[in-house]
């Protein structure tokens, strides 16, 4: 569970993977998107290459204290907890890594009881399970060679925090945190419901070859699952549209393409 012990997979055949970032699902909130997680779910258990990132709040887990309506809800908090397990049970081999969002997070703050743990848990995989932040690294080929024809992936996967209705606000934070690390290829962050995808880059000062090159990444911000309603629109924020992206890591060479 230690934030900054990996994940590591690998990935001898050198096959090109899909990534879909999920999270803020809401599960128990009136305005979650029950089709759409259906149809989802499908085509997910269609793809043999395919995987997914959990990044919190799948469950709404309105509590007393939280600013959700628990009279709205759809299922009681322990209803969302078993409703998850069955859901994700037959997708589990596709886990990659799996963070709690502040609507989970309550619990831990409260009663030291994280439900989202309690589901990794139920289905066997709480060696995926991180409080904070999960770092993945995938790699294809043989993972004894290196160059173009073995890449290597890096990944950080978090919930995300702070305000800010401006999609802009979102972008400039992820980015920033994005910056604290070397060697990155992928940061996915949830928490802002505002599906976007940018790519900086970090000056990287190779002293041994003396030169100077750099270094891209790909930040995702990953999309919601709740049509615009309730408490959204009670607080006068701005409509996000559910737009599902998919992370394509090629295993022949180096390649992250983000699609939406």
């Amino acid at each position: 569970m230690k934030d900054f012990e990996p994940i590591i997979y690998d990935f001898p055949d050198r096959k090109d993977i899909v990534i879909y970032p999920i999270s803020d699902v809401h599960i128990g909130a009136e305005e979650m998107m029950l089709k759409v997680w259906n149809d989802f779910k499908k085509k997910l258990l269609s793809e043999p290459n395919s995987y997914i990132t959990i990044g919190g709040d799948m469950m709404n887990n309105g509590i007393k204290s939280s600013v959700t309506n628990v009279y709205a809800e759809t299922m009681r908090p322990r209803e969302q907890k078993k409703w998850l397990v069955e859901q994700l049970e037959d997708v589990k081999h596709k886990i990659l890594c799996v963070v709690p969002g502040n609507h989970e997070n309550r619990n831990d703050r409260e009663v030291d009881n994280n439900p989202l743990y309690d589901v990794c848990c139920k289905l066997d995989i709480e060696d995926k399970f991180k409080e904070n932040a999960a770092f993945v690294i995938m790699r294809f080929g043989n993972i004894e060679g290196n160059g173009e024809n073995n890449p290597s992936y890096t990944m950080c996967v978090l919930h995300g925090s702070g305000g800010g209705i401006y999609t802009g606000a979102a972008v400039n934070r992820n980015e920033r945190f994005g910056y604290t690390m070397d060697n990155l290829d992928v940061l996915v962050v949830g928490h802002n419901h505002k599906p976007t995808v940018s790519k900086p880059q970090k000056i990287f000062i190779d002293a041994r070859n003396k030169k100077v090159s750099f270094k891209p990444f790909t930040v995702v911000s990953s999309t919601s699952w709740l049509s615009y309603g309730g408490y959204a629109l009670r607080k006068q924020l701005l409509p996000a549209s559910h737009s599902l992206q998919e992370i394509q890591l090629k295993g022949k060479r180096k390649e992250v393409r983000v699609l939406f």
